[in-house]
């Protein structure tokens, strides 16, 4: 092997306490405590795995997540035996990360040779923007709705490549925004040497979700004869539709995925992954502790000591996730969304901004309300037990999120707490 891999290094100095170690670390294999009693088929069950303040209705869960128990439970194991003892537990638990690989595989379709583990979106991107190789004769392209840090490491990008970036708008009105006409202007922005399409699946600025299998589809197209050193390259924040969208990442059609495992997902804070099926295009950007031999993502998993307790308990999101399932968790996140949506757009006072079809939309709504910023009426609804949230943009509105944590009675309750609103 070369290179020294994750085990060597987390082993190294072990050898002379190897005797301590094998009395006092739990097996690499350890069983996990038994689950009480849970019936992911009932919702009560399953939000009653959340600590959320009950006295509120939470459509902001998704913007940083509350952990339900099964995850909780994971990190307070894993944080009670390194505290313990570290080094053993480092040792006796070398597989770890690669067992959440395979969680997040089983989840997201692939293979877990595709999955870099990150802590957050935002590092993800900033890790392929850093590492994708580009001339200073290719360009970029983007869209003009994409969160800042997106905009910020490809501006890197562009400032270490000298290849230049351009931002198209997607659509002018979102709630007009349709399939055809996205893909059309994306198509209309990607010159002959545009080797990166960066995008955004769902825009957390206005709701709006990207037909990203389209857009794969019409890159298929172009990419046609071109050799694979000036392909166009599919780089998707993925964020807002993980864990939303019943589709696998696998399926989407891009090159590379990055998303954040805190938000729709609801695992623990601080953890995401970077996916990717063209490993090749990029090169690692911080130094990995695993080996040459071992599996492509592991090599892009940035080295360093992480917060091992939230990292390892990955996979009981991942876990959980597939215990309720995919579909029902996204239709429970549809049907409440465009509950939310007639309700608000049945208010005079309000301009709902999220487009009405569930397919060009997720589990993010947007609106504003006449005579009031964004900020104020998050305030008045949090004196009415509802917390929302407003979008990071300039142009600011209120922001809603319907999820596994809400019900379709609460979202009556959001909807008449919006037409009192003054």
């Amino acid at each position: 092997m070369n290179g020294l891999g994750r085990r060597s290094f987390l082993s190294a100095g072990l050898a002379t306490a190897a005797g301590l170690t094998a009395c006092t670390s739990p097996a690499p294999t350890e069983a996990r405590p038994a689950a009480a009693a849970f019936d992911p088929h009932d919702w009560d069950d399953v939000r009653a795995l959340f600590p959320l303040d009950r006295k509120l209705i939470h459509t902001a869960a998704f913007v940083f997540a509350a952990h339900p128990k099964p995850v909780r439970d994971a990190i307070e194991r894993h944080r009670r035996g390194l505290d313990l003892d570290t080094h053993a537990y480092l040792d006796a638990h070398y597989a770890a990360e690669s067992e959440v690989r395979t969680a997040a595989a089983n989840y997201l379709g692939g293979t877990p040779e595709q999955v870099a583990l990150t802590d957050s979106t935002t590092m993800g991107l900033g890790l392929l923007y850093s590492g994708l190789r580009v001339r200073p004769d290719q360009d970029a392209v983007t869209s003009t709705h994409d969160f800042i840090a997106h905009h910020n490491a490809l501006d890197s990008m562009s400032r270490r490549t000298g290849a230049p970036v351009r931002r198209v708008a997607l659509y002018d009105d979102p709630r007009a925004a349709t399939e055809a006409d996205i893909v059309v202007r994306l198509r209309a922005a990607i010159a002959p040497n545009t080797r990166v399409v960066g995008v955004t699946w769902v825009h957390s600025s206005t709701g709006v979700r990207l037909p990203i299998q389209a857009i794969a589809a019409m890159l298929a197209e172009v990419n046609a004869g071109r050799a694979a050193e000036d392909r166009a390259l599919l780089c998707v924040d993925g964020v807002h539709g993980f864990g939303a969208v019943d589709i696998a990442v696998a399926d989407l059609g891009c090159d590379f995925l990055t998303t954040g495992t805190h938000k729709w997902l609801f695992g623990p804070r601080g953890t995401g992954l970077l996916w990717g099926r063209t490993w090749d295009a990029l090169d690692p950007v911080i130094p990995t502790f695993a080996g040459s031999d071992e599996p492509r993502g592991a090599q892009f998993t940035p080295g360093g000591y992480h917060s091992f307790e939230h990292r390892w308990a990955v996979r009981e999101a991942f876990d959980l996730h597939r215990q309720i399932g995919r579909a029902r968790i996204a239709e429970r996140i549809a049907v409440q969304a465009t509950q939310l949506k007639q309700g608000l757009a049945s208010i005079p006072s309000v301009r709902l901004i999220t487009p009405d079809d569930p397919t060009l939309s997720a589990g993010v709504v947007c609106c504003e309300v006449d005579g009031m910023d964004a900020f104020t009426a998050t305030k008045q609804l949090r004196a009415a037990g509802v917390v929302a949230s407003v979008t990071p943009y300039a142009q600011q509105f209120l922001r809603f999120g319907p999820s596994i944590v809400t019900t379709p009675a609460q979202i009556d309750k959001v909807v008449a707490t919006v037409r009192s609103l003054s």
